[in-house]
């Protein structure tokens, strides 16, 4: 019988099969154009590695409503892929046709119909973790394997969807830009009956800024809205000459390479759920991996804060793990000094798991941290400065 995990948790590190859900929402008369880049884009995406297969479907109801789904052998095969540059080019024809686009994704839990011969079902489900557990080592056994693989148990969510965004500002910067992200007003928290901007928290470490979004209902309108609010277009602009990449929000196709470019997704986030006590402080690691390594380091930290989070002795309460290529950034709400136990909240508590990391950092040039004072000075060199973290009243 699946079961249902008691932690609140969501994870890309299953190692189970991902389903992509892109809808679409076409100008009029633009379906010939649209099937044309279609066609396109389907031969690049073919060729990426973990995709599997695809599917492209029109509504019945509305002609100009499509939609496409796509099946990856693991999200973060298919996150390598949204993250890249080959990505973001890709799509671009796409814009000319399609007026709205949504994405959902998920990972496959359980399937019926499928026709694999006897004991399909017990095979289906016996590759991967233990249950309650997140974590399964990336596949060895090749794509065919792969393509069996489910997600062993349903996880407890909180209502809670948690975003990132990340971009860097032109050196010697860094103090004006902080000023500017500390000094704004904040936007209306509620955005309609069903969403809500739960809290904000940004934080710098040099030049890189890193905004930490949590949102009650749906990320998409979320965004959207807090985009539109007077307040943050103002501060929008105001660090616009400060960036180290150009953009123009005014300007449709700019913004939208912008933030795609920005986006920091959430791939791992556990809590013991307790709740969120004023006694508990949130903090952010930053994590430069070695070209190639920002995957490997992601689920090395969150299979740590898996552990953590089940130890009553742990100051961890919470964890979200960010992710985009070799960018890793890691949000902790922690109970007590953040240096009381600089080993876990550094992620490398226990065995051999200092080593790992500073061969997964780019930044690990003295050698690997060893002892309690090496370990407080690598923790101290990682920690993000604190710029604003506000919440939002809570409910009625």
């Amino acid at each position: 019988m699946t079961t249902l995990s008691e932690r609140i948790s969501q994870s890309a590190f299953d190692d189970s099969r991902l389903r992509v859900v892109l809808l679409l929402d076409l100008y009029d008369g633009a379906q010939n154009q649209f099937l044309e880049v279609y066609e396109d884009l389907h031969k690049q995406v073919s060729s990426v590695p973990g995709h599997i297969r695809d599917e492209l479907c029109q509504s019945i109801e509305n002609p100009s409503q499509w939609l496409i789904t796509s099946e990856w052998e693991s999200a973060p095969r298919f996150l390598a892929w949204v993250n890249s540059e080959e990505h973001v080019a890709s799509v671009q024809p796409l814009h000319g046709c399609v007026r709205d686009t949504r994405s959902l994704r998920f990972s496959v839990l359980r399937e019926t119909g499928r026709d694999h011969g006897p004991g399909a079902a017990a095979a289906a489900f016996s590759p991967g973790p233990p249950a309650g557990s997140a974590f399964a080592p990336a596949s060895a056994d090749g794509p065919d394997r792969s393509r069996d693989r489910l997600q062993v148990a349903p996880r407890r969510g909180d209502g809670v969807v948690r975003h990132a965004l990340t971009f860097t500002v032109k050196p010697g910067s860094e103090a004006v830009v902080a000023e500017l992200l500390s000094g704004y007003a904040s936007p209306q928290a509620q955005v309609d009956e069903h969403t809500r901007l739960r809290r904000t928290s940004l934080f710098m470490h040099g030049n890189r800024v890193v905004r930490a979004v949590e949102v009650e209902g749906d990320l998409l309108a979320a965004l959207r809205h807090v985009a539109l609010q007077p307040e943050v277009r103002a501060l929008e602009e105001a660090i616009n000459p400060y960036l180290e990449q150009d953009r123009d929000l005014s300007d449709p196709g700019s913004a939208r390479t912008f933030f795609t470019r920005a986006a920091l997704p959430a791939v791992h986030h556990v809590a013991a759920g307790g709740g969120e006590g004023a006694e508990l402080q949130r903090h952010a690691l930053f994590y430069p991996a070695k070209k190639g390594c920002g995957t490997e380091l992601a689920r090395l930290l969150s299979a740590q804060d898996e552990a953590a989070v089940d130890d009553a002795s742990s100051p961890i309460e919470a964890s979200t793990v960010f992710q985009r290529d070799d960018v890793v950034v890691r949000l902790l709400d922690l109970r007590g000094p953040h240096d009381a136990r600089p080993a876990l909240t550094l992620g490398v508590e226990g065995g051999h798991k200092a080593a790992v990391l500073a061969r997964l950092l780019d930044s690990a040039k003295d050698g690997v941290p060893t002892t309690h004072q090496e370990i407080s000075r690598f923790l101290e060199r990682s920690e993000m400065r604190l710029i604003t973290d506000r919440r939002s009243p809570a409910r009625a």
